[in-house]
C-alpha cells in the first residue's frame, strides 16, 4: 500500500489550494455594452459621404438607416442586442409629406412679409414662433417613430402622449429659460423628460424619469456662473457707467466725428464697451472649454434618471472620458483641415491655370467658383463624417458602457404592446434641420 501524507493523499499528488469563487452578481443586475467595430463604421460613413455628394443629399435617408442599424445591432443589454426595423423608404416618404405641409406655411409667411401694415411687421416674429413650435412637435414625433422601430427581445418600444402638448410645454419653458438667463434650464429639462419618459413604454412596461432639476442646478451652477456671470456683469457695468441721455442726444444729432463726441458726452462709454467685449470673449472661451464637462454632467444625470418599471439605471460616466472624446475629435478635425487645405490649394492652383489657358479669364472665374463650391461641400462632408464617427459614435458607446442596470428580472414578464408610428415627425424634423439619430 502507498503511504499517505498528512492530507490523506499519496505523496505524488500535489495539494492544490482552494481558490474562493468570485462573488456572483446580484440577481437582476447587468451591464450594457457596445461591440461595434469602429473601422467598419468609418467605412460606412465614408461611403455614405461619397454617395451624399453624388446624389445631392438624397442618400441621407439610406445613410441614417444604415447608421441606426449599425448602432442598434451592436448595442447589447445584458447580453441581448437591440434591433432597428426602420427603412429608408419610410424616412423618404415622411420627408416628402413634411415638405408638402411646410411649403404652404412658408409661402404664407412670405406673402405676409410683403404686407406693409402690422401683419408684415409681425410676420417675422410669428414665423419664428410657429416654426419653433413645429420643431418641438417634430422632435417628439420623431422620437415616437424611432422608439416604435426599436425592438429588444422581440418586443418593441413605443410612445404615447400628445406631441402638440409637449411642444407647448417646451416653448413655455424656453421663454422662462431666456427670462432667467438659463437658470431655469435644469427644471425645464426634468419636466420635459418626465413627460417623455412617462409616455414611453417597453411593451406593457411603462417608463418614468426620476432625475431632479434641483440636483442638476446645483451641480451645474458653477459652470453657469463662469459662462454667463461675466457677460451679465459686463451688461451691468455698461448700464451703470454710461450717461444714456447724453449718448442718445449725440447719436440723434448725427454728423462727423461721432465717436469723439460720444467720448466727450459719456467718458466712461469706451471703457465700459471694452469691458463688455472682454467679458463676451471670456464667456465664449469658457463655454467652449466647459462644454464637454456640461455634456458629461447632463448625460450622467439623464441616464441615471431613466426607469422602466422596476428596472433602474445608474451612470458611471466621468468628465475625463468626455474631454478625451472631444479632444480626439478636435485632433482629427485639425489633421483633416491641414490635409484638405493643402489639397484644395494645389487643386485651385492647377485648375485655375488650366481654365485660364483653355478659355481665358471668364472661364477661369466660373471654374474657380464651381471648384470653390465643390471644395466647400467636400470639406463639410469630411467634418460631418469625423464628427459622426469620433464624437457621436463614441458618445453612444460611452452612454451604454458606463451604465449599470438593476431590476432586469422585470424583462422576463414583459408582454408586447404598441403599434408602429408613421415617419412624418422624422421627416418634419429633417426638413426643419432638428433631426438626429
Amino acid at each position: 500500500m502507498t503511504a499517505l501524507d498528512a492530507a490523506g493523499l499519496p505523496p505524488s499528488v500535489p495539494v492544490v489550494p482552494m481558490i474562493p469563487a468570485a462573488p456572483a452578481a446580484p440577481a437582476g443586475t447587468g451591464t450594457a455594452r457596445f461591440v461595434g467595430n469602429e473601422a467598419h463604421y468609418w467605412r460606412l460613413m465614408i461611403r455614405g459621404a461619397v454617395l451624399l455628394l453624388f446624389t445631392l443629399g438624397i442618400y441621407r435617408f439610406w445613410l441614417a438607416t444604415d447608421q441606426r442599424r449599425f448602432l442598434w445591432a451592436n448595442t447589447e443589454i445584458s447580453g441581448d442586442a437591440l434591433e432597428y426595423t426602420g427603412t429608408a423608404r419610410e424616412l423618404l416618404v415622411g420627408f416628402l409629406v413634411a415638405i408638402a405641409v411646410l411649403v404652404p406655411i412658408y409661402a404664407g409667411f412670405f406673402l405676409a412679409a410683403l404686407d406693409a401694415g402690422l401683419l408684415g411687421t409681425l410676420s417675422g416674429t410669428l414665423a419664428f414662433v410657429v416654426l419653433a413650435l413645429f420643431a418641438h412637435f417634430a422632435l417628439y414625433r420623431a422620437r415616437r417613430y424611432r422608439l416604435t422601430r426599436t425592438v429588444f427581445r422581440g418586443v418593441r418600444l413605443h410612445q404615447t402622449g400628445s406631441a402638440w402638448l409637449y411642444a407647448v410645454y417646451a416653448m413655455a419653458w424656453w421663454v422662462v429659460i431666456l427670462a432667467t438667463f438659463g437658470l431655469a434650464y435644469p427644471w425645464a429639462q426634468s419636466t420635459l423628460e418626465r413627460y417623455k419618459m412617462g409616455h414611453t413604454h417597453y411593451g406593457d412596461l411603462r417608463g418614468r424619469f426620476t432625475g431632479s432639476g434641483t440636483r442638476l442646478f446645483f451641480h451645474g451652477f458653477i459652470m453657469w456662473l463662469l459662462v454667463i456671470g461675466p457677460l451679465l456683469l459686463g451688461v451691468v457695468v455698461l448700464a451703470a457707467a454710461v450717461d444714456w441721455t447724453a449718448l442718445a442726444s449725440v447719436v440723434g444729432a448725427g454728423g462727423d466725428d461721432m465717436w469723439g463726441r460720444i467720448e466727450s458726452a459719456s467718458p466712461n462709454f469706451p471703457g465700459a464697451i471694452t469691458f463688455v467685449i472682454i467679458a463676451a470673449v471670456w464667456s465664449v472661451v469658457a463655454a467652449g472649454v466647459l462644454y464637454p464637462a456640461f455634456q458629461a454632467l447632463l448625460l450622467r444625470w439623464w441616464v441615471s434618471g431613466l426607469r422602466f418599471g422596476d428596472i433602474g439605471v445608474a451612470s458611471r460616466l466621468r468628465m475625463g472620458q468626455m474631454y478625451r472624446l472631444y479632444l480626439r475629435f478636435v485632433g482629427y478635425a485639425m489633421v483633416f483641415s491641414l490635409v484638405a487645405g493643402t489639397a484644395a490649394g494645389f487643386a485651385f492652383g492647377f485648375f485655375a491655370g488650366l481654365f485660364a489657358l483653355i478659355g481665358g479669364d471668364q472661364i477661369a472665374e466660373i471654374g474657380t467658383a464651381a471648384g470653390g463650391l465643390l471644395a466647400y461641400v467636400v470639406i463639410m462632408l469630411g467634418y460631418s463624417t469625423i464628427y459622426q464617427v469620433i464624437a457621436k459614435q463614441r458618445l453612444w458607446r460611452l452612454s451604454f458602457e458606463t451604465a449599470d442596470l438593476s431590476g432586469l428580472q422585470a424583462l422576463d414578464n414583459v408582454r408586447a404592446a404598441g403599434a408602429a408610428s408613421s415617419a412624418f415627425g422624422e421627416g418634419l424634423a429633417d426638413a426643419l434641420d432638428v433631426g438626429g439619430l
